[in-house]
């Protein structure tokens, strides 16, 4: 027995409902994507993009990694980034980050954990970058909450200096970069005010 059975199974339900409420949809879907937003969130399972932001499929592209972190010398994110600004021509890049983080939680342990510690040091240097604020928030969950939200301020800042968005901004195309923060616990999605559309200064 092929142990995906479950989810081709639920892959074919699914499939069949949408086409039954809407006959012409993967016909459309197949013609072309057409995205407003590209999403820059967290790996966790618990985040998808989609379903959060109520979009159907081909109304959101979405690049995920462990705490939704964007570094200049990741390619793979920066791909992402240009093949939704320069192709797609999204109109808003939201960075994503939710409370709970588990990469978060684990960027603020001293524990070495292997590999994934080259990439959690981004989070520890944002800790560092802020770390007068945080130590004097008392309470541990209180303190991650915050890191997670400094998090996506400092990815925020980190797209908006990209060569791909500066270059964007430069030649009048019209982007914004925002900084959202998801919790699990109500499954509300909160605006950090922190966006960015290139017209203040660097």
């Amino acid at each position: 027995m092929c142990k995906l059975d479950n989810l081709l199974e639920n892959n074919r339900s699914w499939a069949a409902k949408l086409k039954q409420q809407q006959p012409e949809f993967f016909e459309n879907l197949s013609q072309q994507q057409n995205p407003k937003y590209l999403w820059i969130g967290c790996s966790d399972s618990r985040v998808p993009a989609n379903q959060i932001a109520g979009l159907a499929p081909g109304e959101i592209f979405v690049h995920r990694n462990i705490a939704n972190v964007v570094v200049h010398t990741d390619l793979n994110c920066l791909s992402v980034i240009e093949y939704a600004v320069k192709v797609l021509k999204v109109e808003h890049i939201i960075v994503t980050g939710h409370y709970g983080c588990g990469g978060v939680r684990a960027a603020m342990g001293k524990e070495p954990l292997g590999l994934i510690d080259n990439w959690l040091r981004h989070i520890r240097d944002v800790y560092r970058f802020h770390k007068e604020e945080l130590v004097a928030i008392e309470d541990e969950n209180a303190r991650m909450d915050r890191l997670c939200e400094l998090n996506v301020e400092e990815q925020v800042k980190n797209v908006a200096h990209t060569s791909i968005v500066r270059k964007a901004w430069s030649e009048g195309q019209k982007l914004s970069v925002h900084g959202c923060v998801y919790s699990l616990k109500d499954g509300l999605l909160r605006n950090l005010n922190i966006s960015d559309d290139g017209t203040s200064a660097a």
